[in-house]
């Protein structure tokens, strides 16, 4: 039995914690459609890995869907544009983080047409090879949409090198507030289920399992309907529970295998993707249109027309507040994503981006934080702990600057969830320890990369300089020696022409 298993034997099944949800009214409200802003900023680093790199120019007019930045590397996704209208501008803008540092975005002013770029939908989706449907998923800019946003053609090509054997799809939605997921599952199920089937394809996956939190009847039912004539798909309603959309979590609930802590989900068979990815893998194969909007949750006491919002990429978040009425109260507290994972945002002039499941306008009320005091060993973070670490133990060694101690511990394996913070009743802030100690932990390693590079570098150098003087040396003795032979052999020339000079005398005289 794995160590996670392990920690839930022996307490039952109260891992995790179980929020407020605080999904309604967004979630019971139908989706609706932004209108194109004026003016849209697409970030160029809105996914893992490398930025991707414009190949437009300023005063160019594009097309919806046209490409406007190319992925650059291995780990990279393109970016197309989302409305049709002209270049205005490349350049830095306030990227979605807490820091509120700029990043570099293109900027398309709209022309308020919304053309799409002329293409050709696939006669037969399913006729194409795995290779050809990752192909196109690659070219479309599709990444994770549940919060990760690693490119998911990546993910595809993973999974058939590795022969996974089971799909999931992550529809469990747990963080409280967002309801994307939910509506997206209740209004598109179909072409969700042909998403799946297609990552089937892709993947060589046997079986598809789709995970949803018990707590979403509407979308469940949707979900049944949709895949009740395909084998392979199966919909698993699963226990309400935080953090239940981790993956390993996710994972362990519908297969019952463990993730190794130093391996990935493919080492036991299994890869995971979120079903709103499922859904952007249909509209990229069957229609040829890439990723350009996304449906996104505005959630929170203050927003004044709460709901799920099918939002183009690069809108400015305080376009999509005056949209739905502006807000109700003042907010306390901008969040991009969920209450307990999300990032806190510095204003609402920031663009959304790939990732963004949500906006959160917290009021006073939600957004009230307590002073931190000090740890009364009560153990509720340990017990809340998915993944059977303890929580308060490493935050002790992480405040002593014992960074290898809390290593040893199982920092390694802690996912951000938040929950040990959440149960804590001295309102320590545990989460933000750990990313501390992890970006730590991530700085240190690239310092000794660094480090390790430029020693190589010297020693490599140091080789050269060596070999460059053997091999000049050795250079300089051929052409010494050959200097030698040479002279060696005149000497004999003359020797022996000087000698025949004097047979030929000796000859006259005689005769």
């Amino acid at each position: 039995m794995g160590f996670m298993n392990l920690f839930k034997h022996f307490l039952g099944n109260d891992w995790g914690v179980h929020p407020a949800d605080h999904k309604h009214p967004a979630a019971a409200a139908p989706t609706r459609k932004l209108p194109i802003p004026p003016r849209l900023h697409l970030m160029l680093s809105q996914h893992v890995g490398a930025p991707s790199r414009p190949v437009v120019l300023v005063g160019q007019k594009v097309k919806k869907g046209e490409l406007i930045a190319a992925a650059h590397g291995n780990i990279s996704a393109p970016l197309h544009a989302s409305t049709s209208g002209t270049i205005s501008g490349i350049g830095e803008i306030t990227a979605p983080h807490t820091s509120g540092l700029p990043g570099m975005a293109i900027s398309i002013d709209s022309d308020g047409e919304d053309a799409w770029l002329d293409s050709e939908p696939v006669a037969d989706p399913f006729a194409l090879s795995p290779e050809e449907i990752a192909n196109r998923v690659a070219a479309a800019g599709v990444v994770g949409l549940g919060g990760a946003t690693f490119p998911s053609s990546v993910k595809l090509n993973l999974g058939r090198r590795s022969k996974i054997d089971t799909l999931i799809m992550n529809g469990s939605e747990c963080e409280p507030y967002l309801s994307c997921d939910d509506r997206l599952m209740r209004d598109r199920a179909a072409d969700i289920v042909i998403g799946i089937r297609l990552m089937l394809i892709s993947t060589g996956a046997q079986v598809a399992k789709v995970g949803i939190e018990d707590n979403k009847p509407e979308a469940i039912a949707a979900m049944q309907e949709a895949a009740a004539r395909f084998d392979k798909v199966s919909i698993v309603p699963v226990p309400a529970r935080y953090p239940m959309g981790s993956d390993r979590q996710l994972i362990v609930e519908l297969t019952g295998r463990e993730v190794p802590s130093d391996a990935r989900a493919a080492d036991v068979g299994v890869i995971v993707h979120n079903v709103g990815t499922a859904y952007a893998v249909q509209q990229a194969v069957c229609l040829g249109r890439p990723l350009v909007s996304r449906l996104m949750t505005l959630n929170g006491g203050a927003a004044a027309m709460p709901g799920n919002y099918e939002v183009p990429l690069g809108t400015l978040i305080s376009d999509l507040v005056a949209f739905t009425g502006g807000l109700k109260t003042s907010a306390a507290k901008l969040v991009m994503g969920g209450p307990m994972m999300g990032t806190v945002l510095p204003h609402l002039r920031v663009p959304v981006i790939k990732g963004t499941s949500g906006i959160l306008l917290l009021d006073a009320g939600e957004a009230a934080e307590l002073e931190p005091e000090a740890c009364i060993r009560c153990g509720s973070c340990v017990k809340a702990c998915p993944m059977g670490l303890l929580p308060l133990e490493m935050s002790a060694r992480i405040r002593n600057d014992d960074m290898d101690a809390a290593v040893d511990l199982g920092l390694s394996d802690c996912i951000a969830c938040g929950c040990c913070a959440y149960v804590c009743p001295s309102h320590i802030p545990l989460v933000q320890y750990f990313y501390h100690a992890k970006g730590e932990l991530s700085a240190r390693q690239r310092t000794q990369l660094r480090t390790e590079a430029t020693k190589k570098l010297a020693t490599q150098r140091q080789e050269r300089l060596e070999r460059e003087a053997r091999e000049k040396a050795e250079a300089a003795a051929k052409r010494k020696a050959e200097r030698a032979a040479q002279q060696a052999a005149a000497a004999a020339a003359a020797q022996a022409t000087t000698t025949a000079a004097v047979d030929t005398v000796k000859q006259g005289e005689s005769a």
